[in-house]
């Protein structure tokens, strides 16, 4: 087929096709992992690149963290690597924080696809490890060397033969071996599952490569992005995020700036990096930027290479959000994920109609490792948690949902059958999400017990106990949240903890910001927010005014 053949129906087809594909290359995925990080939270994303490493299609699953910062990635990967040196059956791995996912515990995985004897495509997928050795997930590093173990761009399968080396050297750095390598098998056979679906998919419709059908779509989205810009006013809007961080609070400055067909997202001003893991590499700001961009300005047109071309990110180098090596980064995310909402609220005055009040918006993560009283076996687990959203205008926030990122809650049913793990409580948290004519998303409560008769470790990577999502166009902001244990234990966000046995861990997660006067709330919404429990009698009286006949 050549190239003038792609007639915009002919295109819809072959997009059709390109989207099934990556998507049967996350379910296959998801269907084989060891952990329920990837298999239930589907903290994951897959993804096909040309030739020359433009991402062209990704699954519907997945985080904008790991698809676009695997998007930035598989460029150096394909520099490491030229396609016409890669032979059929080489696998390349990678965790470096600074060129994919920014963060040790998400490994990525690029698989060449070979048609007619040449390289015709990459796919790549991303999920996070179980363990990576070091500190595990907690951010009590103070570089990057305490975090785990670090794997440059490599090629874990070379024409086919396991390199062998690579597996032994990860087999004895991570605490569950068998859960890492049996996550890292599935996402080898993910992406064979994309290759053997493409190549069929390039024979069916005759073509040599995925070249002209990358071009075609790289193109139209890229103008479809540009065109969406051009349709706003020139002009520079400012907006300001306070974030806990860890001994000083954070401070993101954003500035979004539209000229012509493009945007400008500069960070300038934001608060320096710090020495513990909560900085973030520059990557992942980008990965975080062009989302939150796309989600206010043209959430219909495809991500891929070309929406990103029309949006410029930057970050002073040295600042929380252009963290150089060997900056510690494990919970970049507890920063990050904060990015969307500061765009958002910076174009709250523009586009008051496309924006969400800041929410929770961080995820939760919560690490316990420890010996199980049962049989004595170690265990090592972790699961996300999630609090509330923004509202939006003319819309309720959701609760216990995960924005931006997208990965799901653990169900307790998982937790309690892999773990000495006991959920004692898993409930919505009343009053917590702020008032407004549409009230942000309510958090949740939970608390947890370890069946263990020795202390265990306890790593919460948590964001929002000191400051509250701030609501917009006169909404009130979230309630913080807490963590605490029972007795005589001492526990903190972001840092780890050794608990006594005994103890119960208490988790209150923060709710979201709410949009537009709480006056302008109509009766029958908060009669229903009481009768659902959103809310209590004394909430609507002091946040609404409003008391029950």
């Amino acid at each position: 087929m050549r190239v003038e053949a792609l007639d915009p129906i002919t295109l819809d087809i072959l997009w059709g096709r390109m989207i099934a594909t990556v998507n049967e290359q996350a379910a296959a995925l998801i269907r084989s992992s060891f952990t329920s990080i990837v298999r239930d939270a589907g903290d994951l994303s897959a993804c096909v690149f040309d030739r020359r490493g433009r991402m062209v299609a990704q699954a519907v699953t997945g985080s904008p963290g790991h698809i676009n910062s695997m998007a930035v990635g598989m460029a150096h990967i394909v520099k490491r690597f030229p396609v016409d040196t890669l032979s059929p059956g080489d696998v390349i791995i990678t965790n470096d924080p600074w060129i994919t996912v920014s963060q040790l515990h998400d490994i990525t995985i690029a698989t060449p696809v070979f048609h007619k004897g040449r390289v015709v495509a990459l796919f790549g997928n991303c999920c996070h490890a179980l363990d990576i050795g070091g500190r595990g997930l907690s951010a009590d590093a103070r570089s990057i060397f305490e975090e785990g173990l670090f794997l440059p761009i490599l090629k874990l399968h070379d024409a086919g033969r396991p390199v062998e080396v690579v597996y032994e050297i990860i087999k004895a750095n991570v605490r569950t071996p068998d859960e890492v390598l049996g996550d890292i098998h599935a996402q080898i056979s993910a992406n064979e599952v994309g290759a053997r679906q493409l190549t069929a998919f390039l024979e069916e419709f005759g073509l040599d490569d995925i070249e002209a059908v990358s071009d075609a779509i790289i193109d139209r989205s890229e103008r479809a992005m540009r065109a969406a810009i051009a349709a706003l006013p020139n002009g520079s809007h400012a907006f300001t995020i306070t974030i806990d961080g860890y001994q000083e609070p954070i401070e993101l400055k954003t500035r979004v700036t539209i000229e012509d067909e493009r945007i400008v997202v500069d960070y300038d001003g934001s608060s320096p990096g710090v020495d513990i893991g909560i900085n973030v590499g520059f990557n992942y700001t980008v990965a975080y930027t062009t989302y939150g961009v796309k989600c206010a300005i043209a959430p219909e047109v495809p991500n891929n290479h070309g929406a990103f071309q029309a949006v410029l990110t930057m970050a002073p180098e040295g600042s929380i959000l252009n963290a150089k090596s060997p900056a510690a980064v494990a919970g970049r995310h507890t920063v990050g994920h904060f990015l969307p909402s500061a765009i958002m609220g910076a174009l709250s005055g523009l586009l008051p109609e496309r924006v969400m009040a800041p929410g929770a918006d961080s995820l939760w993560n919560t690490h316990i490792s420890g010996f199980d009283a049962r049989d004595g076996t170690p265990f090592s687990f972790t699961w996300f948690s999630t609090g509330g959203t923004g509202a939006l205008q003319g819309q309720d926030g959701l609760s216990a949902t995960s924005y931006p990122s997208g990965v799901a809650g653990v169900p307790v049913e998982i937790i309690e059958a892999l773990t000495p793990l006991v959920v004692r409580q898993r409930a919505l948290r009343q009053d917590s999400g702020g008032a407004g004519e549409s009230r942000g998303g309510l958090g949740q409560v939970m608390e947890v017990e370890v069946r263990t008769r020795r202390p265990y470790l306890f790593s919460g990577l948590y964001e929002r106990c000191r400051f509250s999502a701030p609501g917009l166009a006169g909404g009130l902001p979230g309630a913080t949240g807490s963590v605490s244990a029972s007795g005589d234990a001492q526990v903190q966000a972001k840092i780890s903890s050794m608990v006594p046995p005994d103890s119960v861990l208490m988790l209150a997660l923060p709710g979201g910001g709410g949009f537009g006067d709480p006056a302008r709330r109509s009766r029958e919404a908060i009669e229903n927010d009481l009768v659902d429990g959103y809310i209590s009698e004394k909430g609507a009286l002091r946040d609404y005014g409003f008391r029950r006949d």
